[in-house]
């Protein structure tokens, strides 16, 4: 009992620390060894939580610390970091999903992300841009046009495991979001690219083929 007492007491002083962000604007884990203790400490019960996702951050508190440090710059918290922030061969990029979400949660537009397909003389897909209002002035931000030419030209449909082939219309929507976020609002991102757009350049994951024996 004594013992299940003590970690209930640990989890109860060092969780809701999780939350606080430093509030003059110089402070953070790296150089204030306060902040620092206590994101150590919030990063290794992270890491145990079964509720962190698998192979980038359960298990891992080093990996936890830095989703820590990216949630007190961004005001956001360490667990929906966690769910959004990717790693794709050794490089951080946010989901597609989530910077959809950042755009539409900026307070520097009174819309929603809108996408505008733009078609071809027969009517099939040319691409997708990406579109909203600005609050302060009502004018329309008209992010950069997304094409099947500059698709195929970069390289990104013919990737192994490339979902342009499978899901074009998703990726157009994604890439035409990331597009808009880094002309009109970069700060929703933080400075790092989408993982859609970091497996369109660095390929993607390769699955480990596994060989069964069995002594039949």
């Amino acid at each position: 009992m004594d013992e299940v007492k003590t970690e209930s007491t640990e989890l109860a002083t060092t969780a809701p620390a999780a939350v606080a962000v430093p509030t003059d604007g110089t402070a953070n884990i790296w150089n204030n060894t306060t902040l620092y203790a206590q994101a150590v400490k919030q990063a290794k019960i992270l890491a145990s939580s079964e509720l962190v996702p698998e192979g980038v951050y359960r298990g891992k508190p080093a990996n936890c610390l830095i989703a820590l440090d990216m949630a007190y710059r961004m005001n956001m918290s360490p667990l929906n970091v966690m769910q959004n922030l990717f790693i794709v061969k050794g490089k951080p990029g946010w989901s597609g999903q989530f910077c959809i979400a950042a755009i539409n949660a900026s307070p520097r537009f009174s819309t929603k992300l809108e996408f505008v397909q733009l078609l071809n003389e027969d009517g099939s897909t040319k691409g997708y841009y990406a579109q909203a209002v600005d609050a302060a002035t009502g004018k329309v931000c008209t992010g950069s046009p997304v094409t099947w030419d500059m698709a195929k030209a970069e390289g990104w449909v013919d990737k192994p495991g490339s979902k342009w082939k499978t899901m074009p219309d998703l990726m157009f929507h994604y890439r035409a979001a990331a597009f808009f976020a880094r002309e009109f609002c970069p700060e929703v991102l933080n400075g790092l690219q989408t993982a859609d757009e970091l497996r369109d350049v660095r390929g993607y994951e390769e699955t480990t083929a596994k060989t069964v024996i069995t002594l039949d």
